[in-house]
Order: C-alpha cells, then structure tokens, then sequence
C-alpha cells in the first residue's frame, strides 16, 4: 500500500519534534490519529540506539518542552528506557528502544493514521540524506 506523507505547517506538533530531535531520535514517525481516537490528535514515534538514549531523549524533551510552557501529564517507563510514553495531552511521544518498536509496530496498529512531517523533520531529513 502506497502512504501519502502530507507536510504540514503547524509549529505546534514542530516543536514536540524539534524536542526528540534533540538527543538524536531516530526513525521519526508523526501520525495523525485525531480522526481515530479521542485520547490524543498526534503521535510522535521514534527509536533510540539504547534504554539509555531512550531515557536521555525523554528527559531532555521533558526539560525542552517545559522550557516551551508546554508541561508532560504523564510519563511511563522512563526508568526503563524500553518504551518510554509521554502524555503531552493532543500529542502523545513513544520513545522506544529500536527491537521493542519493531515488536509492538504502533505504525502497522496505526495504519490508518495519516502520516505527517513538520519543518523540522524535513529540515533534519535533508541534512542528513534520509527521503522520507
């Protein structure tokens, strides 16, 4: 199946992504789940090398976000480092430590969601040479 990947402009959901692309996130997947779910508008899914990454990246995007006035409801498995959920209310950041998101695939869960990509996905794609 052929996924459309729509750009879209609201520096909202582009500030969540700037905060993981911070420490190095990887494989940053954005989907739009608002018309699927009344718990969140948008996922923000990426992959760490580590649980140490995984809790490094949760950490400074708590510490960005705050800094944006924008404060974490919920945080679970931070001390982990295996799958690290932050509950931002409308966006929901899953950080995962590369073989755990392969084996839980919130991206085939999630397959209706449209995909999207922010400023600062596109901008970090181009530098570093991945087309997504």
């Amino acid at each position: 199946m052929t996924r459309t990947i729509e750009t879209t402009n609201d520096p909202s959901i582009d500030t969540f992504v700037s905060a993981v692309l911070g420490k190095k996130a990887g494989q940053i997947v954005i989907l739009d789940v608002k018309n699927l779910t009344t718990f969140a508008d948008t996922f923000i899914i990426c992959s760490a090398r580590s649980n140490r990454q995984a809790t490094a990246i949760a950490e400074f995007v708590s510490t960005y976000l705050k800094k944006q006035g924008k404060k974490v409801l919920n945080i679970e498995g931070k001390k982990e480092g295996h799958w690290v959920l932050m509950d931002y209310g409308d966006v929901i950041i899953h950080i995962f430590f590369e073989p755990l998101r392969s084996f839980y695939d919130l991206e085939g869960l999630w397959v209706d969601a449209r995909r999207i990509r922010t400023k600062a996905l596109v901008e970090y794609e181009e530098k570093e040479g991945i087309y997504g």
